[in-house]
């Protein structure tokens, strides 16, 4: 399928598909042994990173001429573009696109428009990949005739703060038991961390939900998994990401993912699993028993004691991984509690977004 043919289809169903789903269940012929990959990567403000993660699309063991790299840039304001510029003219199969959209999910649906490859692979500007991460991922659709194929999210810390996020990250406190977080893991699972998609599954759910800002990929995949298709995650597949580096950091991402997945609730009416909205719940009725505490002792003391259970299981928690993972574990209690209360208060945000929505009429 050529690339402005695919673009058609993408915009006739990105009008209806993301809200509503495909209509005609998703079904895919078998991959060739080496198709054409188009590796995406989104980006905004990366002049510190990009050039690593460009080079080792660049420098990947699969054929030379079956790969094309295009970096969607959402408008930087640093050098990112001219790093970009300045490898293109080393490499052909690199090429710089506009991406107005600005979030990642938009960068994708941009690349799909202009993209030759029959597998779509999103790379991430703050990562490291090894160099067989496109061979391991066509390997993968191949095997198991996935839709969606991707690896675990293995963090990387360089910063004190960053392997306490990377230990965080070791715990089920932090992952709550997410496939995904899960090294070792193989099999169909609900999402994987960025991935490699074949074309046709793209094009047939309408693409990604360009005005997501996060949990793009879960509500992807999500669709997918709706359509009829499978997302497979791979211990073959290997790439690491670096965390926040701090706390104000961190929070805004959690933030930001909170509100993606209430973003994701409203549009599809349910989630793959209730998993992502305990830190909600737990936020939430902290948040109501503090505010009864006013005017009633029995809700202060609940509060104090939801409060007091939290903290010792934070401490608990801490002390045990600290014992398998090492010292940098007894940092939890500066990490987990950032990630869960900035996520239950984006999920609120979510919520207050589809709110103004609604009196707007839109």
């Amino acid at each position: 399928m050529g690339a402005a043919r695919g673009a058609a289809i993408l915009m006739a169903f990105q009008r209806s598909a993301t809200a509503r789903g495909p209509a005609v269940e998703l079904k895919l012929p078998p991959l060739p042994p080496e198709p054409r990959c188009t590796l995406v990567i989104p980006c905004v403000d990366e002049e510190g990173s990009i050039e690593a993660v460009i080079r080792a699309a660049m420098e990947q063991r699969y054929p030379r001429d079956k790969i094309e790299i295009f970096v969607c840039d959402g408008g930087s304001k640093d050098g990112t573009r001219a790093v970009v510029e300045r490898l293109a003219a080393l490499d052909a199969r690199v090429r710089l696109l506009d991406n107005p959209g600005r979030f990642p999910g938009a960068a994708v649906n941009e690349a799909l428009r202009h993209a030759t490859g029959s597998v779509i692979i999103r790379l991430d500007a703050h990562a490291a990949y090894a160099l067989d991460f496109v061979a391991a991922s066509v390997d993968a659709l191949r095997a198991t005739g996935a839709a969606n194929a991707g690896g675990a999210a293995r963090p990387l810390g360089r910063s004190r703060y960053q392997r306490f996020v990377c230990a965080a990250l070791a715990s089920p406190l932090g992952v709550g038991g997410s496939a995904y977080r899960d090294a070792g893991r193989e099999g169909f699972v609900e999402s994987v961390w960025g991935g490699a998609f074949r074309r046709e599954a793209l094009e047939h759910v309408g693409g990604f939900d360009a005005g997501a800002r996060a949990n793009e990929d879960a509500e992807l995949n999500q669709r997918l998994w709706e359509a009829g298709g499978k997302v497979y995650l791979s211990r073959a597949i290997v790439a690491h990401y670096y965390p926040r580096p701090s706390p104000s950091a961190l929070g805004r991402q959690y933030f930001t993912y909170g509100r993606g997945r209430a973003r994701t609730l409203r549009r599809r009416r349910r989630l793959l699993s209730i998993r992502p909205l305990i830190p909600f719940a737990f936020v939430t009725g902290l948040g109501a028993l503090g505010l009864l505490g006013a005017v009633s002792s029995t809700a202060r003391a609940a509060a104090f004691t939801l409060a007091a259970v939290y903290s010792a299981a934070l401490l608990a928690e801490s002390a045990r991984l600290a014992l398998r993972v090492g010292p940098t574990a007894l940092g939890l209690p500066l990490v987990l509690p950032v990630m869960h209360g900035a996520h239950g208060l984006g999920v609120w945000a979510g919520i207050a977004d589809a709110a103004r929505a609604r009196l707007g009429g839109r």
